[in-house]
């Protein structure tokens, strides 16, 4: 989380000899190149996509229960998290059953993104930070607002990930309308299955419509006919 020393609340928290995240270097001064982001969609106990901007040599990091929303009516609950480091961009895979945030990796939205205000360590300590996205999925002017809940004390950790009116905004639901990886062009129960991972808890966070053309597709009929058709049929209850 922005302002600990930088990784060291992630490194604390995983078994790199255990997990295939990457464990990544420390910091080092920053590039002269566009900044990256990256939605993680990510099937722990429960669903949410890990929203993270790259910032001072790191990926600042929100986990956002219900996804991004492409409405500027809804406000989205985004809880700060640990920094990660800019190696875990990549990463899509299983973290194991019983390590921290262990379920299934999906990355789910990537490209690069452009504060409105080059202080960004200013507006993060203001908390309102405004910027510009240019990802696959996710594009437009979007604002993150640090808020808290009535009579509770403020830590800091709770945002709201809030898409700003312009052309790129829509009502449609960009996460039930595009559920595949831009990485690998998976859905989660894909990405278990491929990677021995729990197949029907990723299942369960796939709309219903993407576990159907996976058993419907020929090309991965081979790769799940081992598999009982339960296994591939989401119950909808993430």
């Amino acid at each position: 989380m922005a302002g600990t020393m930088p990784l060291e609340e992630y490194w604390r928290k995983r078994r790199f000899g255990v997990t295939a995240e990457p464990r990544g270097k420390a910091p080092k001064k920053a590039r002269k190149r566009a900044l990256r982001f990256v939605v993680q969609k990510h099937r722990a106990s429960r669903l949410h996509y890990d929203f993270r901007l790259e910032w001072e040599g790191v990926l600042l990091s929100w986990a956002v229960p219900k996804g991004p929303s492409l409405d500027p009516s809804v406000k989205r609950l985004a809880m700060m998290t640990e920094d990660h480091p800019l190696e875990y961009a990549k990463f899509e895979g299983i973290i194991p059953a019983g390590e921290y945030g262990g379920g299934t990796v999906m990355v789910w939205d990537e490209g690069t993104w452009v504060p409105d205000d080059p202080d960004v360590a200013a507006k993060l300590k203001r908390g309102d930070l405004k910027f510009t996205l240019k990802g696959k999925k996710l594009t437009g002017s979007w604002v993150l607002v640090r808020t808290r809940r009535r009579g509770e004390p403020d830590d800091g950790r709770q945002w709201l990930l809030i898409k700003h009116r312009d052309d790129a905004a829509s009502t449609r639901d960009v996460a039930e309308e595009e559920p595949r990886s831009v990485k690998t062009n998976r859905i989660l129960a894909e990405i278990a299955f491929d990677e021995g991972g729990d197949v029907q808890h990723a299942a369960e966070a796939d709309p219903e419509t993407a576990i159907r053309q996976v058993i419907a597709n020929p090309k991965t009929k081979r790769r799940t006919r081992k598999k009982t058709p339960s296994v591939w049929r989401s119950n909808r209850s993430a």
